[in-house]
């Protein structure tokens, strides 16, 4: 499933801008800017990161993912021996820090339901759940400079006896002080319609200032019009 997305070195894994920029598109339906492979200051998907994780370690009971650094297309991935608490690093650079507790599945069709129903559900909240969610309290992003930054996740399952869960949205938070804030995203995890689960995305966002309509619809317009024009051929 993830094979396209990454090259497997002796003693590393790399992503491309190329990977990195398809990923992004054709399975989180992510169109930020920064992981466009001709991007000024490109960044692999945080959520590539995440699924790679789960392929190779499996799936925990509780699962901890904290990003501690920027991943471009010169990033020398190092994926140690599977524990409860690990890093990914690069060089001497912690990359990602992930805190796993309970039993684990290596269960295939599992973990690739997992990862496609999270990317899609991460990928797809800005700017339809962010923008509202922060209009709430008459604030908005900067249009010019919409920094949004990937800090954390987690899940909590109740129960490994699953296969293909589904994901539906639960109620998030918006919180801010002055120019900068943080958002949770929140969800539950169900399999035949019973809740096996829940998780929450926390964003940091910055550059925070008085909402203003005219400006967030223009944002949306031009959001939908460039996934519309950079949309992969499938």
């Amino acid at each position: 499933m993830l094979s396209p997305f990454y090259q497997q070195h002796a003693d590393h894994i790399s992503i491309s801008r190329e990977q990195g920029c398809r990923f992004a598109k054709c399975v989180a339906d992510d169109y930020n800017p920064l992981h466009d492979k001709d991007a000024k200051k490109f960044c692999v998907p945080g959520d590539l990161l995440f699924s790679l994780v789960l392929s190779r370690y499996g799936i925990s009971e509780k699962m901890e993912f904290t990003f501690a650094g920027m991943v471009d297309e010169n990033t020398k991935l190092t994926f140690p021996e599977g524990a409860d608490e690990f890093d990914i690093t690069s060089g001497e650079k912690v990359m990602l820090k992930v805190k796993r507790e309970g039993n684990t599945s290596q269960c295939q069709t599992l973990t690739d339901s997992l990862i496609k129903n999270y990317v899609e559900f991460s990928g797809t909240t800005f700017p339809h759940v962010i923008i509202p969610l922060m209009g709430k309290q008459d604030v908005m992003i900067n249009p010019a400079r919409p920094m949004v930054i990937y800090e954390s996740m987690l899940i909590n399952l109740d129960t490994l006896d699953i296969h293909a869960p589904t994901l539906e949205f639960a109620e998030p938070s918006f919180e801010y002080t002055g120019k900068r804030g943080k958002i949770t995203l929140r969800f539950n995890l169900l399999e035949d319609g019973k809740k096996v689960g829940s998780g929450e995305k926390h964003m940091l966002v910055s550059g925070i200032r008085e909402y203003c309509q005219a400006t967030v619809d223009d944002l949306i317009s031009f959001y939908n019009q460039r996934k519309e024009t950079l949309k992969p051929v499938a």
